[in-house]
């Protein structure tokens, strides 16, 4: 069983983050998104994992993740020239497939679930398809799939204006070989892709063994900054206890599950969790609320945030309004005159400087 991950797309739907990098590095509790996934899969015993990345952000994908040793993984990089559809990933993918059943997760993708009990409920019925499903209260924005009543899927409707169910498909898939013929017999869609919905309906057509399978428990698309903040709230809620290991003085409270990185110092403040805070950072006179990941090397000073994602290198100084829902990127520099707004709420790109004056 291999596995492939798709790191590509252009993340349009979080610019201006993602003008400066791939949409899958951006952390969640201070961990890349993509990352998450290769951990799922490594968990379910697949270690042979191909990475489908852009010309865009394929090298930054690579740098950061490196070969797998870290994940105890063995990762191949496949380029994919252009964004030509989820089926297109898996036509580039072939070669490293081979005839091998597979995993295609989508690296913008995060589930609670275990991905071993449909691994195994595949390979235990010799399935050629399992597709994974949620429901959702905004069919009309997904993939759906429409099941008879035993369950059976029957159809697959990308983005209906009348959805024939509420049960979505989520960006995670296990295919046999066969979906290979499956792809090689679809044409392009309307927009000019090859969509992975179509390879299924082929599938199901055919007639082959198709199941569908729900998931429990959450699952989050971290396309946008309110899903990229809700997982970071739910990820961060799943933290363990206390884990210090920079400078907290004397005069600062440290309340909850609370991890503070190596050489970070801590003066004057209350961090209230559950809140991670990364290497390297310093924090004065503030408060830090609950739901808030710090990545390495933040200066913070005068400043109260919740429920909030500042990325690495950024400088926040002097801002006693609360930010909140927030995610403020690599190497902003965000400063407020002494005349202070009433209320402020960020979506900041990389390389920013704002002053509030």
């Amino acid at each position: 069983m291999k596995a492939i991950i798709l790191s590509g797309g252009k993340g349009t739907r979080l610019r201006p983050l993602t003008y400066t990098g791939a949409k899958q590095l951006v952390p969640v509790a201070n961990k890349p998104i993509l990352w998450y996934g290769i951990e799922a899969i490594v968990a379910a015993g697949i270690t042979d994992i191909g990475i489908i990345i852009s010309p865009e952000t394929g090298e930054e994908v690579k740098a950061k993740t490196g070969d797998g040793d870290r994940f105890g993984a063995k990762i191949t990089y496949i380029l994919q020239d252009a964004p030509l559809g989820l089926a297109h990933a898996v036509k580039v993918a072939q070669p490293f497939l081979e005839d091998s059943p597979f995993l295609m997760y989508l690296g913008d993708n995060l589930i609670q679930s275990d991905l071993r009990l449909f691994l195994e409920h595949f390979q235990t019925a010799s399935l050629d398809a399992l597709i994974m499903l949620r429901e959702v209260a905004n069919p009309t924005a997904f993939g759906v799939a429409k099941l008879d009543e035993s369950g059976r899927v029957l159809q697959l409707v990308e983005k209906p204006k009348i959805p024939p169910s509420n049960l979505a498909l989520v960006g995670i898939y296990l295919f046999s070989h066969i979906v290979h013929q499956a792809i090689a017999n679809i044409a392009p869609s309307a927009r000019g892709e090859l969509e992975i919905t179509d390879a299924i309906q082929y599938l199901i057509d055919g007639p082959k063994n198709v199941e569908a399978r729900q998931l429990e428990g959450w699952w989050l698309d971290t396309g946008k900054k309110d899903d990229l903040l809700e997982a970071n709230r739910l990820i961060l809620d799943s933290c363990p206890d206390c884990n210090i290991l920079g400078e907290v003085d004397e005069n600062s409270q440290v309340i909850g599950r609370v991890q503070i990185g190596a050489n970070s110092r801590i003066v004057n403040s209350t961090i209230r969790g559950p809140v991670i805070i990364g290497n390297n950072c310093h924090l004065e006179n503030c408060f830090i609320g609950p739901y808030t990941s710090i990545a390495d090397g933040v200066t913070a000073i005068d400043t109260d945030i919740e429920h909030s994602v500042i990325l690495q290198g950024a400088k926040v100084i002097g801002i006693h309004q609360r930010i909140v829902d927030s995610v403020i990127g690599q190497r902003v520099q965000l400063k407020v005159a002494p005349q202070r707004p009433k209320a402020l709420r960020f979506l900041i790109g990389d390389d920013s400087q704002i002053e509030l004056v």
